[in-house]
């Protein structure tokens, strides 16, 4: 498959069609980062394209959303516990600044990163970690992506048997 599903994400996922969708949610899809140079870090893409913030869907859709948000950021807390001894802890945001549609990303944060960005917003790490080939996602990252996508499932809700990866 060509890397085209990354021009149109939530398009692609929609489709059946984007290699990092790990289950599909009340309001969109749960999907492993591309980069995990912070091993588990996902994005929840809303599944209405077109929409470009959380104010522009109707309050109940919000609330999936944020919910779906806390969803994932549980699931990654729990698969990265387990996974990793020097997790810390997960940050969760909504940003919107680069990519022009709804999405929240969860990082995860842990006790063996630089003690310079430890305490940092993620967006400080130098931008040669978000393109080096070490942190690509790629079949080193199965047991994680498995992990995760089995905590959404504990976790339940929408659709949470409908495996899309």
């Amino acid at each position: 498959m060509a890397d085209d599903w990354r021009t149109d994400r939530t398009g692609a996922a929609l489709r059946g069609e984007n290699p990092t969708v790990l289950r599909r949610l009340e309001s969109g899809f749960a999907v492993i980062g591309d980069v995990q140079f912070l091993p588990g870090y996902c994005v929840l893409l809303a599944d209405e394209p077109g929409v470009e913030r959380l104010s522009d869907l109707p309050r109940a859709a919000r609330l999936a959303f944020l919910s779906d948000m806390d969803r994932l950021g549980e699931a990654v807390e729990r698969a990265c516990l387990r996974l990793d001894p020097g997790f810390r802890r997960v940050n969760l945001e909504i940003l919107g600044n680069t990519d022009p549609f709804l999405h929240a990303h969860v990082w995860p944060r842990y006790t063996w990163e630089p003690a310079e960005l430890a305490g940092m917003p993620v967006w400080l790490y130098p931008r040669e970690r978000w393109s080096e080939e070490r942190s690509r996602l790629g079949s080193r990252h199965d047991v994680l992506r498995e992990a995760i996508a089995a905590e959404l499932d504990a976790l339940g809700g929408a659709d949470a048997a409908d495996a899309t990866a």
